[in-house]
């Protein structure tokens, strides 16, 4: 059964971060798509993402930059590298940068042995021989583990059909892989165990209102800039998006004081001559050029 829903864990989260680990999105060989998923899935929880980073399959770098988000940051995600291959090495980095051993996790082994077959061309594999290819698959559930801590607050299962762990380490790291269909569902299925530590509990998210305006970022800044100083202090953002080889750019307030916002709008029309929108794009005329300087 799927790890359940507890509150073992209650330490609030306000802020997240991002780290995608990988040399083949480093080397342009594959589109990183989990942090623009990831920054949709803050944004509707109203978590502040402040940071994402990229850096290479290098032990170093990822202890460097594990330790200090798990400082910062009170929700941190760490996206590839959990593989069979040598090169797959965030486990036992993430082991090594919080003193931790790596740990064969009994019951995700047996969940894989169970959910898991191997591939085709390995016609005379057994999951009770071993072999050169039962090595690679348990390096895979071998994860950092912690004696001093409860097994249901670092290994986390969020699916009956899933067999791969949500290896969760020092409180806030969690250990996902990197195939976006994977990534996606452990961050969805895992969302019940979010929300009531989030200073959002039910769950609204941030509030984002976009205007749209024929006019150059040049035109509307002393606008903006006016507006900015005077929303700041109720916890609103202004955003200003050029959106080059388009008639209209975009104008975002972004917060929580919804009812603030909303009474804003008439303000903004006018102050950039735009009009409000349901997305980016909603009024594009087919043709048309807008030279944003």
């Amino acid at each position: 059964m799927a790890t359940p829903v507890t509150a073992a864990n209650v330490s609030p989260i306000e802020t997240a971060a991002a780290l995608i680990i990988g040399d083949e999105v480093l080397g342009g060989k594959t589109v990183d798509t989990n942090s623009a998923y990831f920054a949709r899935y803050c944004f509707s929880l109203g978590i502040n993402l402040k940071r994402i980073e990229v850096i290479a399959d290098e032990e170093d770098e990822i202890i460097e930059a594990v330790r200090r988000m798990s400082k910062n940051y009170d929700f941190v995600v760490t996206s590839g590298g959990i593989g069979p291959t040598h090169d797959d090495i965030t486990y036992q980095s993430i082991a090594k940068a919080f003193n931790l051993p790596l740990t064969l996790h009994d019951e995700a082994f047996a969940r894989m042995k169970k959910l898991s077959r191997p591939h085709p061309s390995q016609a005379n594999f057994d999951w009770d021989v071993p072999s050169p290819a039962l090595n690679a698959k348990k390096r895979m559930v071998e994860i950092p583990y912690d004696t001093s801590k409860p097994d249901s607050d670092q290994v986390i299962f969020v699916s009956d059909d899933l067999w791969v762990p949500l290896s969760v380490v020092n409180g806030n790291i969690h250990i996902l892989p990197g195939v976006p269909r994977l990534f996606e569902k452990i961050l969805d299925t895992y969302k019940p165990r979010l929300v009531p530590r989030l200073s959002d509990p039910e769950g609204k998210g941030v509030y984002r209102i976009i205007i749209s305006t024929p006019l150059p970022e040049s035109e509307v800044a002393p606008f903006l800039t006016e507006l900015a100083a005077k929303v700041e202090p109720r916890g609103i953002k202004v955003g200003s998006y050029p959106r080059w080889g388009k008639r209209h750019n975009t104008v975002t307030l972004v917060g929580r004081d919804r009812a603030f916002m909303d009474g804003l709008v008439a303000e903004v029309e006018g102050g950039v001559q735009g009009k409000k929108v349901d997305y980016e794009g909603q009024d594009d005329e087919t043709n048309g050029f807008n030279k944003n300087f």
